[in-house]
Order: structure tokens, then sequence, then C-alpha cells
């Protein structure tokens, strides 16, 4: 089967989409190539994807694969990278402080950071609506959450973006050093001096063994809460707001419509998602996809952004329509891996998109914002900047 050359395909981070669709009319799986790989398999079906996402038989734990072994960081002793049985220790150990109950009692802490962020940018007119808005909204909620002090969330954001849309790998490999020695001595200060926090929580929970979580386990469950935690937020507002900047029925519709804001936020999810693909999966064993086989020991990458614009799956799938029935997307994923915060991501999202548009009635893009940069690589789907007036 001949490899899809995806190299030089400069307009790929802004707009996947048509990509997609040719790979999708051509089957569900395809050996793409890139400018950071070789070669990968690429599964754009959404049925397909859906199944794949839940098949214990693609690992998520690069060192199965001697191809991919590298040298380890405590930042990837994180679940998102561990299979069974290590993943279900410690997805069961977070599961239990990261309650529906605690995510609930967030709201109106997160109503009040959001309508502080708006006191401080609505005054001005206009804005670039991630620096303002769509970054501190989340990274505030979750370093609360979390017990994170002081923390300086400009470098934050820097490393983090390194780590998660690298521009090379001589800065990726930095970020993950600066990360992982950030987080370790963040995890120890808390540990001397515990607080009523998730972090603190984590410390002190035991499983079902009496064991705890090992020092390079909460090292990597801190990097996983606190990265997940803000950056697919950061693009779910910043998406959905470009979404709605782009159908001006649309935002015309939610705004006379307030009660579907639950919907239209699910819409947005689906459309345009904050990821387009899932982390790395990579075959134990040779794994048939539609009539493809997929050798074993080879990488896989689930788009996620493709199968939720099937038309298998969704008529009309490119119409943004906030009136869909958007269920069953994959923008959280799907399976044992599926996003253990889904549920602190759609509240903040619903948050913000309502208060945004009550305080900005006349929000439109600025016209003087100039092109938008967009996030490099496959993984993170969204803009650097988004210029707005109102």
């Amino acid at each position: 089967m001949s490899v899809v050359d995806l190299r030089g395909a400069r307009d790929f981070s802004a707009n996947p989409y048509p990509y997609y669709a040719e790979l999708r009319a051509e089957g569900p799986v395809h050996p793409v190539r890139t400018d950071e790989f070789e070669r990968v398999w690429m599964i754009v079906g959404y049925e397909e994807a859906r199944s794949a996402l839940a098949d214990q038989r693609f690992s998520k734990d690069w060192r199965t694969t001697e191809a991919w072994s590298a040298s380890s960081n405590p930042i990837n002793a994180n679940m998102l990278e561990m299979d069974a049985p290590h993943h279900t220790r410690l997805r069961r150990l977070v599961a239990r402080e990261f309650t529906a109950r605690r995510i609930e009692a967030l709201r109106p802490r997160v109503e009040q950071i959001t309508a502080d962020l708006l006191d401080a940018m609505v005054p001005a007119g206009s804005a670039d609506l991630i620096d303002a808005f769509a970054f501190p909204l989340p990274m505030t909620v979750i370093c609360e959450l979390l017990g994170v002090p002081d923390i300086d969330r400009d470098a934050f954001r820097l490393l983090s973006n390194a780590i998660v849309a690298p521009v090379s790998s001589e800065k990726e490999g930095e970020a993950v050093r600066a990360m992982g020695a950030y987080l370790e001595e963040l995890t120890e200060d808390k540990r001397c001096a515990p607080g009523d926090d998730l972090m603190s929580a984590l410390i002190q929970a035991r499983d079902d063994e009496g064991g705890r979580l090992s020092p390079d386990e909460l090292i990597g469950m801190a990097f996983l809460l606190l990265v997940a935690g803000h950056e697919t937020t950061v693009n779910l507002i910043a998406n959905g707001v470009r979404a709605l900047l782009d159908h001006p029925d649309q935002l015309a519709l939610l705004r006379a419509r307030p009660e579907l804001t639950d919907g239209a936020v699910e819409e947005m999810l689906r459309y345009d998602g904050p990821v387009g693909t899932a982390t790395f999966r990579f075959t134990r064993e040779p794994v048939a996809v539609g009539r493809v086989v997929i050798p074993q020991g080879e990488a896989v990458l689930v788009a996620l952004g493709s199968g939720d614009r099937d038309p298998g799956r969704y008529p009309d799938p490119d119409t943004f329509d906030i009136r869909r029935e958007a269920q069953g997307h994959l923008a959280f994923g799907h399976g044992v891996h599926f996003c253990l915060g889904a549920p602190l991501a759609r509240m903040e999202g619903r948050i913000a998109i309502r208060a945004l548009l009550d305080r900005c009635p006349g929000l439109v893009r600025d016209p003087d914002g100039g092109e938008p940069d967009w996030l490099p690589g496959m993984l993170l789907r969204g803009v650097r900047r988004l210029p707005v007036r109102w």
C-alpha cells in the first residue's frame, strides 16, 4: 500500500479537513508520511476510529516497541502513555479524587473567574481572545484545582506548547526536561506542605492494595492534569468562537436562543475540536482495519477530527449547525482512555461561550489582526492568537 505524503502540506494545520476527506474517500486507514515521521498509519473513518480507540491490540505505551524506544522522563509516567493494568490502577486513583461532585463544586468559581476576566477585557473594546480569556480561564481553574501556587503561566504555556505542539525535537526535549524539573519541585512542595487540593489528595491516595503513587507517577499525573487540563479547553473556547464568527447565522441563533448553548458546545467539539489526532498507539500484533492489515509494531494515529467529519456518521458534516445532534463525537476520545476531564472542559466551555456572547454583543474578528498563527503538528488543533473586537 503506497504511503500518502503529507510533507509540505503547509495548509494542513490551517484546514486539515479536505485532506481527511480525500483519505476517507479512498479508505478508512492509510500509511502517511509527515514532516515529523517517515511513516505512521492514520485511521480516518468514524467507525474505524471509534473501534481503534477501544481496541486493546493498540498499545498506548511506546516502550512496548523497540523502534520507538527513547530516554524516559518522569512526565512520561502518566496514564495516557500506559496500558492495563498500570493505566487501570492510575485512573482509578485519580478518578476517586476527580469526582463529579468536586467538578460541580467548581462551577461558582469558574463563573467568577470568567466574569473577572471579562471585566478586565471588555472595556478595551478589542483583545487577543486567547491571551485575555481562552488561556487564563482554564489555566486558573486547573491551577486552583491542583493547588499550584503563583505559577509563571506565560512560561508554563511556552513549555506546554513546546511539548504538545513541538516545532523541533530539540525544543521538545528541552521543554520536557524543564517541565519534569518544575513538576518534581512542585510535587515535593505539596508533599511537605499538603493543602485542600487535588494534588495533595493524590499524594495521600491509596489503591486497593494500599499502594500509593510513586514519585514519578505523581509527576506524570501532575503533567497530564495540568497540560491536558488547560490546552484542550483553550482550543475548545477559541475554535468554538471562530466557528461562530465564521457562521453569523449560527451566532445570531445562539444569541437569540441561549438554551442551545450546551448543544452548541457539542457541535463546536465535533466540527472543529481541540485535538486533531489522538496520541500515538502501537500495534501489539497485526490488526485489520477495513481491508488493510497494519503490521505489528507500527505507530498509529487516530484522526479524531476526520472521524467527526465522516458523512457516514454525520449528514452534511462540513456544515456547522448548533442544532445538530452531535452526541457520539470523538473529541474527547473513546474507550478506557476517554478524557477524564471532559465534564470540566464542557462546563468551562459552556460558561465561557455564554458569558462572552452576553458581554460582547458586537463580537467580530479584528480586521487588523493579521493572518492566523496555527499550532504546528497534528495533535492540537487551534491558533496561538485570535484578535477580536466588539
